[in-house]
């Protein structure tokens, strides 16, 4: 039987893939676009974070196992859809961040789902061009 994490993983890779994702990509939701590491193709995925002077910040609740974070360690440059309008930029990993300190800075209700949703957070920074 999988372990708890890998099952919350499991749960939220399938609701984001067949729902959350493909109804974001309708809505005026914050979208982070990144480069597929197998297929050179965009994939969009939608995120919660804020702007905070000319970075987006963000804490992806599954970590090194989030598919964007695999496509962002094969390839930096991403997008962001930020209010409806597109901005590029470069996303940095920070490991060394403390994750539950920062979604206390982001959205409330994006934070408290990644919280009780997160196997293993991890906090990204996306400097804007």
């Amino acid at each position: 039987m999988p372990d708890l994490n890998t099952l919350k993983r499991r749960i939220v890779h399938t609701a984001q893939r067949y729902l959350v994702n493909p109804v974001g990509r309708k809505l005026p939701v914050t979208m982070l676009e990144t480069t597929g590491r197998k297929s050179g193709q965009p994939r969009r995925t939608a995120v919660g974070g804020r702007v905070v002077g000319n970075a987006f910040w963000l804490v992806s609740e599954h970590g090194a196992q989030s598919d964007y974070v695999k496509n962002i360690k094969a390839d930096p440059a991403v997008r962001v859809r930020i209010h409806g309008h597109w901005r590029t930029g470069t996303a940095h990993l920070l490991p060394d961040d403390d994750a539950v300190v920062r979604l206390g800075e982001l959205p409330q209700l994006n934070s408290a789902v990644v919280r009780v949703m997160g196997s293993d957070l991890l906090t990204i920074r996306v400097d804007l061009d």
